[in-house]
């Protein structure tokens, strides 16, 4: 679904991500894990064509959008849940999920998807009408989700999602990324919440100063010396 290979990325002069390679099947979660300052963000921002990239390649189910701008990459089933959620507070919770069935293949499907997310997140449901900013933080992160997973993507990409959220409500986030990967959605997640991202993902890549040094099965990351000191504090 997702394969990168020699990746790079700059801002100006300063090297930001260097020769990285990394790959994602479909129905497969993969996480990204390191200290930050690390580069995950702008791994994500330039997969998603969000940033421009230096040097390498990034391929979508077997197509290169390296050199597409955001808006084309999306078109080739990426959607990104960004960091600090996005969402717009003075919509309802309905509206702000319409707004991501931006692609014409989501637009055709996009009452049958509304209730599928209503299923993955029930609070949604409950709070449709009301306004978004209105909602808890994790109920922002869960609209957040549910605008990505409008769109019907093949690769969601998430950033941080567990960022200032209470544990019961990190539970409920992660039990619905489990559902829609099984489902054969392609995640790539970059988290701060490095034991949490481990328990979720299959594999996962240790990002430090912009180069992956270690990948792999997540037990053997949870073993690696990289991830315990540098990570873990261990």
């Amino acid at each position: 679904m997702l394969e990168v290979r020699g990746l790079a990325a700059r801002y100006g002069d300063a090297p930001a991500l260097s020769d990285v390679t990394l790959s994602v099947d479909p129905g497969e979660l993969v996480c990204i894990v390191g200290p930050n300052g690390a580069g995950k963000t702008t791994l994500v921002h330039t997969i998603a064509g969000l940033h421009p990239a230096a040097g390498g390649t990034v391929h979508i189910g077997g197509t290169d959008v390296t050199a597409l701008p955001g808006h084309k990459v999306c078109q080739h089933g990426v959607a990104t849940v960004p960091e600090g959620r996005r969402i717009f507070g003075h919509m309802s919770v309905r509206d702000n999920l319409l707004l991501g069935a931006y692609r014409r293949e989501a637009r055709r499907v996009h009452r049958r998807t509304e209730g599928e997310i209503y299923q993955l997140f029930p609070r949604l449901s409950e709070r449709r009408g009301q306004r978004a900013g209105s909602l808890s933080g994790g109920e922002q992160q869960m609209l957040a989700i549910g605008r990505a997973l409008m769109a019907k993507p093949r690769l969601l990409l998430l950033d941080e999602p567990s960022l200032g959220l209470a544990p019961v409500v990190l539970d409920e986030v992660f039990d619905a990324l489990a559902r829609v990967t099984a489902s054969g959605l392609g995640v790539l997640l970059v988290e701060q919440d490095v034991e949490r991202a481990l328990d979720a993902a299959g594999r996962g890549y240790l990002l430090i100063e912009g180069r992956i040094v270690a990948g792999g099965s997540t037990a053997e990351l949870r073993d690696a010396d990289q991830v315990r000191q540098r990570v873990l504090g261990m």
